[in-house]
């Protein structure tokens, strides 16, 4: 089990000595945790995995132990081997690739792909053939669409994979299905996005059509402070706001103060960007599906529609200036 990430089958199990009843009785008792038909891992190693990634990743290992023919973990299963940042969709599955001409089916929680892939893009991650961030953001894309691939995109490119290799990943999909969606999330992506939350508001703010989306603003406040916009359209702020920000270190989350203490430096910072010739919104978790999507997108219009009114529709110079010079510093 140690050799195989703490998984064991049901037939080295009972080679080792176990019967199948003493193997029901570990299942039981927690000992041992079915991880798929007659695959076990270590129970006390299972429950500390996270389900987003770490248990995934384990599942994929389960999966693959009984697969017979040549194969390469792609989409999502890549994705997790790789620590690559992904929205997990509704029904996950593990995520396997054999060359051949363009097909896919699934069977018992594995989703087989056949497509050609370049010997060049598999690389080996703890002993598993995956391929490489730039196939697998790209075949996220085309297997998911949106936003599953603007988000994997933009994890790529904020990994250091620049877009000349989306690029090239996505070319042998030309005519593939739904080819058009990697062309879309390799247009749309940037390495500026912080995480997912930040690339779906950077979709939703695109969406309200209200001007270029610069993701990423600096700005030096009045007091000498530099602070760094989400999103930027025009003289307007798009701020993302998660629970995470209100949470401590213990609870998941990065708050190094009280929730209330949080709370009044964010209202102070909307006030010193406001003293600058800025308007701001903020987006929650909630703002970014239906049905708040709808109501979100109406409450952001009105208010950039009054930033406008305020400090008009251009973006002032001085601030671009000031914008080019500390983006500048950031690059030294």
């Amino acid at each position: 089990m140690a050799a195989q990430h703490g998984l064991i089958t049901t037939a080295q199990a009972r080679d080792c000595g176990l019967s199948t009843l003493h193997i029901g009785h570990l299942v039981r008792t927690g000992a041992l945790v079915v991880v798929r038909r007659g695959v076990y891992a270590d129970g006390e190693a299972w429950r500390a995995l996270d389900e987003d990634r770490g248990r995934h990743r384990l599942r994929t290992r389960a999966a693959t132990m009984r697969m017979s023919r040549a194969f390469v973990a792609s989409h999502d299963s890549s994705a997790h081997e790789h620590g690559l940042p992904i929205l997990n969709p509704p029904d996950p599955h593990v995520h396997i690739t054999r060359p051949g001409s363009t097909n896919a089916w699934t069977e018992y929680g594995v989703k087989h792909h056949l497509a050609r892939y370049r010997l060049e893009q598999v690389v080996r991650i703890d002993g598993l053939d995956v391929l490489d961030l730039a196939r697998t953001a790209v075949d996220i894309a085309r297997e998911h669409g949106e936003p599953y691939g603007e988000i994997a995109c933009d994890a790529a490119m904020r990994l250091g994979v620049p877009r000349s290799a989306l690029e090239d990943a996505c070319a042998i999909m030309t005519y593939w299905p739904h080819h058009r969606r990697t062309e879309r999330a390799v247009a749309f992506a940037r390495p500026e996005a912080a995480n997912l939350a930040e690339t779906m508001s950077r979709i939703l703010v695109t969406e309200l059509g209200l001007g270029e989306v610069d993701p990423q603003f600096p700005v030096r406040l009045e007091n000498g402070r530099v602070v760094w916009g989400d999103i930027r359209v025009g003289c307007h702020f798009f701020e993302f706001f998660g629970e995470i920000k209100l949470r401590p270190p213990e609870a998941g989350g990065v708050a190094q103060a009280p929730a209330f203490e949080v709370v009044r430096d964010a209202k102070k910072r909307d006030i010193d960007l406001g003293h600058v010739g800025l308007g701001v919104s903020h987006i929650l978790w909630a703002d970014l599906w239906e049905p708040q999507r709808s109501l979100a997108k109406r409450r952001l219009r009105a208010e950039f529609d009054e930033t406008v009114r305020r400090f008009g529709a251009q973006l002032p110079e001085r601030l671009a200036r000031q914008a080019r010079e500390l983006r500048g510093q950031r690059g030294a």
